[in-house]
């Protein structure tokens, strides 16, 4: 920790002697510029608004130029590339991906673990806290993301034990009606169409949004297929009250070209052997309905009640059988915030519950193997051989339940600490409608208390230092749960809940009127860590298991230099060192798919008044592939990649727009993106080569 203390004190003596306020610019979306102070800047996703100057923790903000700066926008790792701590794999250049924040939830075949997912206040996860994906999200038509790193279970459960995903979409434009319209279109037949329309008529604001995009994959049986409607709608029902609806209606589709061994790396654009004969694809179709209504009870209380509904079909045949899912998953929130105090003493305190519940009914068949299938590139088929016999038939129904109270404490305008504390109490319980006299029915319930605490301490606009503990929680999710080892339905009963105690320190601020920079120390103790295998009689399934403890610790960077007016340099950087501690079997090796570093660098150069440059490299060190002690000197070499784009702004007959080029991989590398720690070998996931992608942003 000494360097530590040497680079604090240099801070210290910077800050003493640059006595200007940090100035962020951001550019909204109808592109005019804004300055703000960064005591202005609030960030919300801690259930307590509060300044991003006094933020006692690690926290990201993606704003409007970084997402209107994506070439396709159509999955979380372009918008979140310039976020440290965050690492996310795309699997074939679709949205479908894994990600994970500090390691936490890197195993995760699919879907995000132990990440809180809300879109304008609606929950993307299940009340296990699995959040199954992010297809209901156009990348393209979002306000801003906050990124919360860390233990965050005191604030949302188990579905932030490793932070918080919390993204904002606009209201309606200050005129009647604004448009915008949307075209991609590159390499690997990739295309999106975007249409958005929003406005404001007196007390009522509205924004409309459809997208269609797709593609055919850079790997034999990668196509995708994704459309996105959404709405909302707010009306301010007098002084006290306002009420916005949120309506989103997703598909998304992709087949599964699963991962190659070694021996097949010879030929990276070709799929596993089975995928094809077997057609694996996953399809999903999803409708979510949510109502918020905050009241203001007095100049310094109101209540926010949001209540939401989200129905959902899943369909995926894969080597063992075809997996048929429907989900109904209702919910509810209550927070009451009271704001008191004066003069140098102010407390904002909020308290509430959390109530969510899910039914799911599911049921397998065999999916027999058709030796004599082909498939065209990009051809998309959702014909399978299915066999007549039942291999599952049963319900799960869950309830989380969740009592929370944050507080946040003002010493004055330079002290600022927040206590959070919450009991969560997850129920599962599965009938089994297939087997008998033997049922695979049982229930499996989890709860927990977690609390955190966290200070920040501002010596003046160009240096703040904060601190936090936390406790996290990571029950066991409902893929975990109901992917049984021993029979094809019924729960895992060997599964427990992780638990962990993390701490951070870190400091933010501007310097020299140019540099904003923010630096994060962390340190995370888990118990009962999960990790991934698979079984001799189904060999191409994915089983969960509590591996022991592990320990992490790492350092995340964020810089943003802007040495003159027309010209913005951001850089994020990762150090990771991720090991199991225990059992003696496995301790001291390294966690899968956990590089020791990450760095991203972006420079954006505006040449004149209409035409803008950028390049960026991405850098990733190499990572270790197994759990396992035979296995666990085996690694991925790293790689690095270079990308460039270029956009021209014009205005033509009163209709503002822009036309963008960008190129991906420019040196056409062929390269390993990531890896999954699979015993059967079909470890390696190949990343597609250069790619050129056009894009056309109207204005109207």
């Amino acid at each position: 920790m000494k360097k530590f203390y040497y680079l604090l004190a240099i801070c210290s003596f910077l800050a003493i002697q640059n006595k200007q306020g940090y100035c962020q610019m951001a550019v909204s979306r109808n592109d005019s510029i804004n300055y703000k102070y960064l005591n202005s800047i609030l960030v919300t996703a801690n259930r307590i608004s509060l300044p991003l100057k006094l933020n006692p923790g690690a926290v990201s903000l993606v704003s409007t130029p970084v997402l209107l700066s994506m070439p396709r926008s159509v999955s979380v790792d372009e918008a979140l590339r310039l976020v440290p701590g965050v690492r996310i794999d795309n699997q074939a250049n679709g949205a479908r991906v894994h990600m994970s924040i500090r390691g936490q939830g890197i195993l995760s075949e699919r879907g995000l673990r132990g990440i809180k997912v809300l879109v304008d206040g609606i929950p993307g996860n299940d009340p296990t806290g699995f959040a199954p994906d992010l297809y209901d999200i156009d990348w393209a038509a979002l306000n801003r993301i906050e990124v919360l790193r860390g233990p965050s279970a005191s604030l949302y459960g188990g579905g932030s034990n490793a932070g918080i995903l919390n993204i904002t979409t606009p209201e309606g434009g200050d005129r009647k009606f604004n448009g915008t319209f949307f075209s991609s279109a590159g390499s690997n037949g990739f295309f999106k169409l975007m249409g958005e329309a929003d406005g404001t008529d007196r007390n009522l604001k509205y924004r409309f949004t459809y997208s269609n995009y797709g593609g055919n994959g850079y790997r034999d049986h990668t196509a995708f297929r994704g459309s996105v409607f959404s709405d909302k709608v707010s009306w301010q029902a007098g002084a006290n009250v306002k009420i916005t609806q949120v309506l989103i209606v997703s598909h998304y589709f992709n087949q599964n070209a699963e991962g190659l061994n070694l021996s097949q790396l010879d030929n990276p654009r070709q799929s596993n052997p089975d995928a094809i004969p077997f057609n694996e694809y996953q399809d999903t179709r999803r409708i979510t309905n949510g109502m918020l209504a905050d009241f203001r009870i007095s100049g310094n209380q109101n209540v926010v009640v949001t209540g939401y509904l989200k129905v959902t079909g899943y369909k995926e045949p894969g080597s063992s059988a075809v997996q048929y899912r429907d989900f109904v998953t209702p919910g509810t929130s209550l927070q009451y915030n009271l704001n008191s105090g004066s003069g140098r003493y102010k407390n904002h305190l909020s308290a509430g519950v959390d109530l969510q519940l899910q039914r799911i009914y599911e049921y397998k068949v065999q999916n027999i193997k058709d030796t004599t299938r082909t498939e065209k590139p990009g051809e998309i088929s959702y014909h399978v051989i299915e066999g007549s016999t039942l291999l599952a038939n049963q319900t799960i129904s869950q309830g989380s339940f969740g009592l929370f109270a944050v507080d946040r404490i003002e010493l004055g305008p330079r002290l600022n600490s927040i206590l959070s504390v919450r009991h969560d109490n997850i129920s599962n319980r599965l009938t089994d409608k297939l087997n008998s006299p033997d049922p695979l029915s049982g229930s499996a319930l989890f709860k927990k208390v977690t609390s955190r605490l966290g200070f920040s301490f501002s010596v003046n606009d160009a240096l703040s230092v904060f601190a936090n503990i936390g406790q996290g929680f990571l029950p066991p999710s409902t893929e975990e749960l109901i992917n049984n080892p021993v029979a094809f339905g019924g729960f895992n009963k060997d599964l427990k809940s992780a638990t962990s105690f993390g701490e951070e320190i870190g400091f933010r601020g501007y310097l020299l009127n140019s540099l904003f920079y923010d630096v994060t120390l962390f340190y995370l103790d888990t118990k009962n860590d999960f990790y991934r295998y698979r079984v001799p009689s189904r060999p191409l399934e994915t089983f969960y298991g509590n591996a022991g403890a592990s320990k992490r610790k790492g350092v995340e960077t964020y810089l943003n230099w802007t040495p003159v007016s027309n010209m913005e340099i951001r850089l994020s950087y990762t150090f990771s060192d991720f090991r199991y501690s225990s059992p003696d079997s496995i301790s001291g090796n390294h966690l899968p798919n956990s590089p020791a570093h990450q760095l991203f660098a972006d420079a954006s150069y505006k040449a004149g008044k209409h035409l803008s440059f950028g390049i960026s490299f991405e850098m990733q060190s190499r990572w270790y592939i197994y759990t396992d002690v035979v296995h666990s000197n085996i690694y991925q070499k790293g790689f690095d990649l270079l990308h460039a784009r270029m956009s021209y702004d014009f205005t033509f007959a009163g209709v503002r727009g822009t036309v963008s080029l960008y190129g991906r991989n420019l040196t056409d590398k062929q390269y390993i993106a990531f890896t999954e720690p699979d015993p059967d070998g079909n470890s390696y996931q190949p990343s597609a080569r250069r790619e050129v992608i056009a894009s056309l942003r109207i204005l109207f």
